[in-house]
């Protein structure tokens, strides 16, 4: 295998996917999933914007990726097919390796998005069919800034930075010497620490969204009932708008995001909660909340005592609340 240590996702993924399209130059197609990091996503765009055909797979409500459509989306024009490891919203697990497996078969490489499955699920790239996995070191508390773009052997790579001798030559420039060390340190740590993710972090995240859920009405976690990274929940609260949640939230220092970090701050709709066709009311008040084995049962029972009033607060301030319930703070719609 080869390893080049990059920057950034952003970095990584635009590498992996520019590289495929500049080894087949006579393929014009690329295949992502409809529910893809903007890092992926954004670059389609602005590939379909230069002659190139994207092929989005959707995802059923719960946001699992439809594998019937993926396999019909792969072409004898396809370059790449670019499927992430676990949405970074809602932590819905993708079969990948089935995905791999699919694209080779055509022979067509394939990409992941692995960076939120790092250090939450085992990886064993030894016997995977993944041609290129893009990893990020501060997923798994190593420095911002480093990050690792996996390359099998045998599969070419075309850099996306032309410059010196660095990494073999596949990525000009300087590398990060400080934070590769800190990220191999990292991976030590979070392998160590793994058993505790998929057991008692598991258990605090389960035990977040249950408490939520009785505790708060018209409230749905989306990609519930999908495989899920044991680290993630995505909980919509109807009628409100996430920027005035997290906004509140931060009054009592509790960290939280709408949608994806790389997003916070927009008004938009999450992408990703409109592929899975949840509806406006509830897309638009989205929380996405991230654990990790630093999180203790106690900030667990704080978030979920300081919820409640949080939502109520928000809701009676909203006319669309009023609207539908006919009274604030009254629950007669069904969900």
């Amino acid at each position: 295998m080869v390893g080049l240590f990059t920057c950034c996702g952003s970095e990584r993924d635009n590498a992996a996917i520019r590289s495929a399209l500049e080894l087949n130059p006579d393929k014009r197609h690329i295949v992502a999933s409809r529910v893809e990091h903007p890092a992926v996503k954004s670059f389609c765009e602005h590939l379909a914007n230069n002659g190139y055909r994207v092929t989005e797979v959707p995802v059923d409500k719960e946001g699992n990726l439809d594998m019937a459509a993926y396999e019909e989306s792969l072409t004898p024009d396809t370059a790449i097919a670019t499927i992430m490891w676990g949405n970074n919203e809602t932590g819905v697990i993708f079969p990948v390796e089935e995905a791999a497996v699919l694209a080779g078969e055509r022979g067509i490489l394939f990409h992941s998005d692995g960076v939120q499955v790092a250090g939450k699920i085992p990886i064993n790239m030894k016997s995977s069919h993944i041609d290129m996995l893009s990893l990020s070191g501060h997923k798994l508390h190593a420095p911002k800034g480093v990050g690792i773009l996996y390359i099998r052997k045998g599969v070419p790579f075309s850099p996306f930075i032309i410059g010196g001798h660095q990494e073999m030559g596949r990525r000009g420039g300087t590398e990060n010497t400080a934070g590769i060390i800190g990220l191999g340190k990292a991976c030590q740590l979070a392998l160590a620490h793994m058993a505790d993710e998929n057991t008692r972090v598991k258990d605090l995240r389960d035990k977040l969204e249950r408490e939520i859920i009785n505790r708060v009405p018209k409230t749905h976690v989306n990609g519930g009932k999908a495989l899920r990274l044991p680290n993630t929940s995505n909980i919509s609260f109807e009628f409100i708008e996430g920027e005035a949640i997290l906004l509140q939230m931060d009054d009592y220092g509790i960290c939280a995001s709408s949608g994806s970090a790389c997003t916070s701050g927009s008004l938009q709709p999450s992408h990703v909660l409109r592929a899975m066709g949840v509806p406006f009311t509830m897309a638009h008040g989205s929380i996405r909340f991230s654990l990790s084995i630093y999180n203790t049962a106690e900030e667990i029972d704080f978030v979920v005592e300081t919820m409640p009033p949080i939502i109520e607060k928000l809701r009676k301030m909203s006319p669309f609340w009023e609207e539908k319930t006919g009274s604030c703070g009254v629950d007669k719609m069904p969900l």
